[in-house]
């Protein structure tokens, strides 16, 4: 009934940018805290930004001063703007969602926790 959707990803070479989009699809209300999250294989899962509903933000050391974290309340997106690229930002990366509320049509206002997006794969070539 609700799912995260992503857009954006690729291949691109070191010092180039790529956007990636997350849509939060269906009868949503509100959003708390959007996320991006990355995993490189044989890496484990970390944080690259979160954005908060009053539009507090958070990175990791990597990625601050490179990558923007941003989100459309009315559209029910988020998007990461990733500048100067490095090969070490190669990962599969994730949109995610601490908690929205949404109208369910049989059960009227719900809250979803913990939502994930499908991922896209980002690739920078030295």
């Amino acid at each position: 009934q609700v799912q995260l959707v992503q857009s954006g990803g690729g291949l691109v070479q070191a010092g180039g940018s790529l956007r990636l989009s997350c849509l939060a699809s269906g009868s949503i209300l509100s959003i708390n805290t959007w996320a991006w999250y990355r995993q490189a294989p044989g890496k484990q899962r970390e944080l690259v930004a979160n954005i908060a509903s009053d539009g507090t933000t958070n990175y990791a050391d990597s990625v601050k001063g490179r990558f923007t974290i941003s989100r459309d309340n009315a559209k029910k997106m988020t998007y990461l703007q990733m500048n100067s690229l490095e090969p070490e930002d190669t990962a599969a990366y994730y949109c995610t969602v601490d908690w929205m509320l949404f109208t369910d049509q049989v059960l009227g206002e719900r809250k979803a926790v913990d939502y994930w997006g499908q991922g896209t794969q980002v690739i920078v070539s030295a």
